[in-house]
């Protein structure tokens, strides 16, 4: 069995590098490790194209996950540079690429022009920081040919400069060949150190196909390489992080100086402010434009006698309730923009009354027109140059955001860009809310604080001094607690003083409509309203991904184009 499978794997070589078009004649190497913690490698190729050929690509990787001796795993990026291909036209991929790709990728050859026949070349790098320093000793590991180099190669030597004054002796050199994972040393070469070097030939008929490497380990007394470390770790490492913080101590700054609104005492209120409407009301607490605080305006216009609601009763085991808005009279012409837009468009073309569900998918645009007109309308009650500042601020992020997300990139990793933009995205969100509201809204929300506690605390016995006062106080106020988010709230509390439903809400449910029972129409209803007016015609769309993956040092490989 194990003969089969060895019998495949050849079969496999052998068709991957007939696809490929060329067989290696003969490769060598040299390296000259300098004491400076760097290494300059020289690879000469002796190669036959069997089929017509641009040149060859060579891969080196430059991303590792490694377990040192004491059982930490470690992340560790190699450098490349000083890439020269002599005599030859290349393309070699950029510090950007490399960063994103986890590779150096070296393409030689002239896309113009067709290659057969013997041919030679020679790549030139210096690698940095691919030195395992371990408490024993310094180790030189690397990997002189590549699994991934899709030829056989027929011929190899090697050899190794080593720096002046460092004493290695010949138990310091170890080779590796064969397949991934073979932890023997190898038989495949003959060895040999003299002249501070240490050199290798393969024997007679030892081929090294795909999935095959060849790797030199050398054991360097240690501190006898220089480890080259960065000046501060922390920012090599996880520099992102402190970009994020960064970004986040100046809008904290910004938002204490320019968003934070003053600290108001809430005021026990039994009433809504004067000239503020549920939808003012609903912006001006939370300083958001929501779909609620417009759709509370329907109570607030039945209260006032403008219009009158129905509950309809669609026939049939699934269908849906509906709801009609019948229009008694218009609204006077001195309401605000925002009041205006919902009302006429709710009656255009001179109707005077509308199924809800007839709304469906046309009416959004109007809600958005009337959410900045709101929006604008509040103004009023805010700080000029704090609506500057967050307009500013918006304006200046974006760009911010285009060039440290790439950046962060490059620098650190995949991980640091997706946290770098994810934390623009959060300070878009917060910057919504940087605007501070002057003395006339601080007075105001102050007001809508008090009466929003008022709403969720009122006891019995308040609550029926004031429809003493007021008889139609619940109707005049279930607006403010609908844009508040506590309508059930509200509308329980007054379920227990038998105060009948207003008079302007019907029902189909029967002719004996309690408090409780409007509670739950009403709420079924305006939830089916709200969705209905703001429901946009759906879109569709697709997306995509992918990946990568990685080895150890020197890994990587190579083919023909």
């Amino acid at each position: 069995m194990k003969q089969f499978f060895t019998l495949l794997v050849a079969l496999f070589a052998m068709s991957l590098g007939y696809a490929q078009g060329f067989v290696v004649d003969h490769y060598s190497v040299e390296v000259y490790v300098s004491e400076e913690g760097y290494f300059d490698v020289v690879e000469k190729y002796d190669l036959t194209f069997t089929q017509n050929k641009h040149g060859i690509y060579r891969t080196i990787q430059t991303k590792y996950d490694l377990l040192t001796s004491e059982g930490k795993k470690e992340k560790r990026e190699i450098e490349i540079s000083n890439i020269e291909v002599p005599g030859h036209k290349s393309d070699i991929s950029g510090k950007f690429s490399r960063k994103l790709e986890g590779f150096v990728n070296i393409k030689i050859g002239d896309a113009n022009k067709f290659v057969i026949g013997p041919q030679k070349y020679e790549i030139r790098y210096r690698v940095k920081h691919a030195f395992l320093y371990e408490k024993q000793d310094t180790r030189f590991y690397w990997n002189l040919k590549p699994t991934d180099w899709y030829a056989p190669f027929n011929s190899m030597e090697f050899k190794i400069h080593l720096p002046e004054n460092v004493d290695v002796g010949t138990g310091d050199f170890f080779v590796y060949s064969g397949s991934l994972g073979t932890t023997a040393p190898s038989d495949d070469f003959n060895l040999e150190y003299s002249g501070n070097a240490f050199s290798g030939e393969s024997k007679e008929g030892v081929i090294s196909s795909y999935g095959q490497a060849v790797t030199v380990l050398v054991n360097f007394p240690p501190e006898s390489i220089a480890e080259v470390k960065p000046f501060w770790p922390f920012w090599t490492r996880y520099g992102f992080v402190l970009i994020i913080a960064a970004l986040f101590t100046g809008f904290y700054l910004l938002w204490r100086k320019f968003g934070k609104d003053t600290r108001v005492t809430t005021t026990t209120s039994y009433y809504p402010p004067k000239g503020v409407d549920p939808a003012m009301a609903g912006f001006l607490i939370n300083d958001r434009d929501d779909t609620s605080d417009l759709i509370s305006l329907i109570p607030y216009w039945g209260t006032q006698g403008f219009i009158r609601m129905e509950e309809i009763d669609k026939k049939g085991w699934f269908a849906k309730d509906d709801v009609k808005l019948v229009k008694l009279k218009d609204i006077p012409g001195d309401r605000p923009d925002y009041e205006r837009k919902i009302f006429s468009g709710l009656f255009s073309g001179g109707k005077d009354e509308v199924l809800v569900s007839s709304l469906k998918n046309k009416f959004y645009t109007t809600m958005g027109v009337a959410k900045m007109q709101l929006k604008k309308a509040a103004q009023m009650y805010y700080v000029k140059e704090s609506r500057k500042v967050r307009n500013t601020l918006g304006c200046t992020m974006f760009p911010l955001m285009l060039v440290l997300v790439p950046l962060s990139l490059y620098l650190w990793s995949f991980v640091g860009a997706i946290l770098v933009f994810l934390s623009f995205i959060v300070l878009f969100i917060l910057n919504i809310f940087m605007i501070k509201k002057n003395r006339k809204g601080d007075e105001v929300l102050s007001e809508l604080k008090g009466f929003k506690q008022f709403i969720k605390t009122a006891e019995k016995d308040k609550l029926k001094m004031l429809i003493g006062e007021s008889p139609i106080y619940f109707e005049s106020t279930m607006g403010y607690a609908l844009a508040f988010g506590v309508f059930s709230v509200w509308a329980k509390k007054f379920a227990a003083l038998d105060v009948p439903p207003p008079s302007w809400y019907t029902s189909h449910t029967n002719s004996h409509f309690n408090m409780n029972q409007f509670s739950k129409s009403f709420s079924s209803s305006i939830s089916a309203t709200q969705s209905t007016m703001v429901s946009s015609p759906s879109s569709s769309g697709s997306s995509g991904g992918g990946g990568s993956s990685g080895g150890g040092f020197g890994g990587g490989g190579g083919g023909s184009w």
